[in-house]
């Protein structure tokens, strides 16, 4: 279902000093900026609730959310503010399609595909964020030994990430068709997630890394 435009999204963006307008300047400079080792991108994060909580927990690292629609974003961020601005994070409102513009290759350590949009029709597959041409970039910003973690509700989105991975050269470090049977503290359950959860649907998750020359994977 599309979001409805919030009129006062683009004013409230424009005043957030952690969300980065020129996110081209940072390029190979985040880990810097944020003062961390290790850099996870959320690719993606509609309302933000997963960036928001995940880089609240794992404080240690640095955390980049990363939205194209205006009003997702606009809703990520005051998600945000309400819950305490942290040095460690910061938000690029824009289209994931020109990453590589953002970030150098091999800066970004964990990126992260959490309930993307499915784009059903097949149509619009390629511009599902597990679609090969995006996989190609991410594989040029992801250091060599990085993951990529998607997680998802969507069977089919689910089957075709798992090919177009494996036709661009990763392989699977850990894969479950119903990871939430389990407890996973590691992992935290935003509302978006639960309503799933709590109609007993599955919950798809994949680990993909880069292949490694020689590798018989």
């Amino acid at each position: 279902m599309r979001m409805r435009r919030l009129k006062w999204a683009h004013d409230f963006l424009e005043q957030q000093p952690h969300l980065i307008k020129e996110p081209e300047t940072m390029k190979g400079k985040w880990k810097q900026l944020l003062n961390k080792e290790t850099l996870h991108v959320e690719i993606g994060c509609g309302k933000g609730d997963y960036w928001v909580q995940m880089g609240k927990r794992y404080s240690e690292s640095g955390w980049i959310g990363i939205e194209k629609n205006e009003s997702a974003a606009a809703l990520a961020m005051r998600n945000y503010v309400n819950q305490g601005e942290e040095s460690h994070m910061r938000f690029i409102y824009g289209d994931a399609a020109t990453i590589t513009e953002w970030f150098a290759p091999k800066e970004v350590d964990v990126i992260h595909l959490n309930f993307s949009d499915p784009w059903p029709k097949t149509r619009n597959h390629k511009r599902r964020l597990s679609h090969a041409g995006f996989l190609t970039k991410y594989k040029q910003i992801l250091n060599s030994e990085g993951q990529i973690i998607m997680k998802t509700d969507n069977s089919d989105l689910f089957e075709f990430s798992l090919l177009q991975f494996q036709n661009e050269g990763f392989c699977l470090a850990d894969v479950s068709v119903d990871f939430r049977r389990a407890i996973h503290e590691e992992d935290v359950i935003t509302e978006y997630e639960r309503r799933f959860m709590e109609k007993g649907q599955p919950i798809y998750r994949a680990v993909f890394q880069l292949r490694q020359q020689g590798s018989l994977d």
